[in-house]
């Protein structure tokens, strides 16, 4: 094991596990070893491989993978699986690409963008979308002094949420003046992170940089009013402490990490109800191995349902679960700031916010088309895809990403063996897997039509559009 990763293997009896398969198989058959697992294997057929490992970074939103693995659903499909941190995005997407991971904990555009071969051509599909509503934009205290005058506020005296980054305008023009560039990070090229503080910035008539891959620029900085890097996720913090950039965009428990230390403020808990966080996969390998597919998202379905049902009362239990050192590893008192319902602006300034961290309702598990389509417009809102496409495009590719058949297969199975019922799931019959424009409007009021991408784009008075161009 590497210093960059933490590793978890299940060590919970598994009739299929290395050691019971060849000495079931040597007694009694396959068949029979088969027969003896638990009813709840019937429906699919057993896993063709029973071995795995995942990856996962360390934010709140893998806490599927960690209840699935500590609460045994995993064991209940006959797998036996390896959770392994990973250092980065980055190693998280070579590692998945190259089969030294089955699956991971991935952001959205990961396999939207490898689809359409923006880094890296690969196909990964995505099954299970873990989290919505994950991620918030935290600045500096410097920053956020500046930012607070032009901040409205409510009869309490405290700013209204959610903020709005025309209170920002003026800083960034401030530090314009002074020569300098006002700096922020994200956690990947292709990162909701990435698209969403791009997206806040942009709503305010401010330019967050194009990406020209065509002309070898893939930095994300032209004509850029703010200036955005790359910084994993757990060095955020210390990355702004350091003075090296005044805010960033990231999962929690970051923001909430600055908080506690007293070095920023967030400035907006994002709540544009995209898929965040998903599983994904390489599609062979789910080709290879449809059982384990199936099985997998079973799981995950499973605990993504216990961390919000009854109100979000298993959170704390979860808190406790993946503050251990080889899930997240951060104080269990942070990670409940942002997994119990509420979440902590400035210091004392706990508000409600019971839809930050989404795992389950709003049918939120499902890996809708309509949210690939969607992070295929802002890559070409801001370059990363070059050339205009036709609005057919953006839906042909998305179907590529998107895995609905094996997501609709695990949830039958559940509801057939008992574990959940039709009412937690879709229509199957009728679903579309497409939202409706007033599913997705955000902060500027825009809304999305998946099936009409290029009108989507045309509303935005920041980014590409049409024939346009870097």
């Amino acid at each position: 094991m590497s210093d960059a990763s933490t590793t978890l293997s299940s060590k919970k009896f598994n009739p299929l596990s290395k050691f019971f398969r060849p000495l079931l198989s040597a007694t009694i058959g396959l068949a029979a070893a088969i027969s003896i697992i638990s009813s709840a294997q019937a429906a699919t057929g057993p896993a063709e491989k029973v071995d795995l490992k995942f990856g996962f970074i360390k934010l709140t939103d893998m806490a599927d993978l960690a209840v699935a693995y500590e609460k045994g659903y995993f064991d209940d499909e006959g797998l036996t699986v390896e959770l392994e941190a990973q250092a980065n995005w980055k190693v998280v997407l070579d590692r998945v690409i190259s089969g030294e991971l089955d699956g991971s904990h991935m952001l959205f555009a990961q396999p939207v963008a490898s689809t359409v071969g923006y880094g890296t051509q690969a196909e990964i599909i995505i099954p299970f979308t873990m989290a919505t509503n994950t991620y918030a934009i935290t600045v500096s205290n410097d920053v956020w002094k500046k930012m607070k005058k032009n901040v409205p506020v409510g009869a309490d005296g405290k700013p209204l949420h959610p903020i709005s980054a025309e209170a920002l305008k003026p800083v960034v023009e401030s530090f314009k003046d002074a020569g300098k560039s006002l700096q922020m990070g994200v956690v990947f090229p292709t990162s909701t992170h990435n698209t969403g503080l791009r997206y806040w910035l942009g709503a305010a008539g401010i330019n967050p940089g194009f990406y020209a891959p065509h002309k070898g620029d893939t930095t994300g900085q032209i004509d850029a009013d703010v200036l955005l890097s790359v910084t994993p996720p757990p060095q955020m913090p210390a990355t702004m402490e350091a003075g090296t950039i005044q805010g960033y965009c990231v999962g929690e428990p970051w923001n909430q990490q600055a908080v506690f230390r007293g070095i920023g403020v967030p400035v907006i808990a994002v709540n544009n109800k995209m898929g965040d966080k998903v599983f994904g996969m390489r599609k062979d390998f789910a080709e290879k191995n449809p059982n384990t597919s199936v099985r997998i998202v079973k799981a995950l379905i499973r605990a993504a349902k216990w961390l919000d049902e009854n109100n979000n009362a298993n959170r704390k239990e979860a808190a406790k679960i993946i503050s251990a050192p080889h899930y997240v590893g951060a104080d269990y008192k942070v990670i409940a700031n942002s997994m119990t319902g509420v979440f902590e602006y400035e210091r004392k300034d706990v508000r409600p916010e019971p839809d930050f961290n989404v795992f389950f309702r709003y049918n939120s598990t499902y890996p809708y088309t309509s949210d690939a389509v969607w992070y295929l417009t802002q890559m070409r809102r801001w370059g990363q895809i070059p050339e205009a496409k036709p609005d057919n495009w953006y839906m042909e590719q998305a179907k590529k990403v998107a895995a609905p058949h094996i997501y609709q297969q695990a949830a039958m199975d559940l509801v057939e063996e008992g574990k959940m019922t039709a009412a937690d799931f879709p229509d199957f019959k009728t679903f579309t897997g497409i939202r409706t424009p007033d599913e997705t409007v955000w902060i500027d009021g825009i809304k999305f039509d998946a099936n009409k991408p290029n009108d989507y784009l045309k509303q935005f008075k920041v980014g590409l559009k049409g024939d346009e161009k870097i």
